[in-house]
């Protein structure tokens, strides 16, 4: 009995001997890909963005592309684009012929803004290793984030990271409700010439567009 309890333990302390191993390379990792993105001037990312829930017979994929400086950003999605100059975040609707501008509040805000998709992850989750796929040559190797906040509308997100280059590859959000979001760059290019008023928004190209102020 007594040696049957003594191999037990052992194994649960080689277990947790593992995952706390799987942690800190998890970790270790994520802090990899930080450094890599805080190395850069400016980030220019073409991605897909798909968006599928198989009980609401749902299934949405299109293309969008994002400009990235810092915490300021540029964002075409959906026929939408949406700019923040670090202060307002300017959502630009051509076909209503609207425009939308709003302060931005940190505090308030939970999801993953395009200035926040490639560090999110450094607040508010916890690490697991996952699975690694070679995709079209490329090992990509899988971080699994859980939501400390057991109230988030997220229940888990799966982060891929070429191993090789440190960049993020996608992003697989699934969500309570079951609805599932991936993100896969397709393009990602690093320290580009931007123009110098990229991130501002110029009123007075949009004379005919109704502005709605909502700060």
């Amino acid at each position: 009995m007594m040696k049957n309890i003594i191999i037990l333990m052992f194994a649960i302390l080689s277990i947790l001997s593992v995952k706390a191993q799987d942690v800190t390379k998890a970790k270790t990792l994520l802090s990899e890909v930080s450094s890599k993105v805080k190395s850069y001037d400016n980030m220019v990312i073409d991605f897909k963005y798909s968006l599928e829930n198989i009980a609401e017979n749902m299934n949405q994929e299109t293309r969008g592309d994002v400009s990235i400086n810092g915490n300021k950003y540029v964002l075409n999605l959906m026929g939408t684009t949406q700019i923040f100059d670090g202060e307002k975040i300017y959502t630009i609707i051509p076909e209503d012929q609207e425009i939308n501008i709003s302060n931005y509040v940190a505090e308030d805000d939970n999801n993953i803004t395009p200035s926040k998709m490639l560090t999110f992850y450094q607040d508010g989750y916890t690490y697991n290793w996952d699975i690694t796929q070679d995709i079209k040559g490329r090992k990509i190797q899988y971080i699994k984030l859980t939501p400390i906040d057991s109230n988030a509308d997220v229940k888990n997100i799966l982060l891929g990271i070429d191993s090789q280059t440190k960049h993020i590859y996608n992003l697989i959000q699934t969500q309570d409700n079951g609805t599932k979001i991936t993100i896969t760059i397709k393009s990602f290019k690093t320290n580009q010439p931007l123009a110098k008023n990229l991130f501002s928004f110029n009123e007075d190209r949009y004379k005919d567009f109704y502005i709605n102020r909502l700060d």
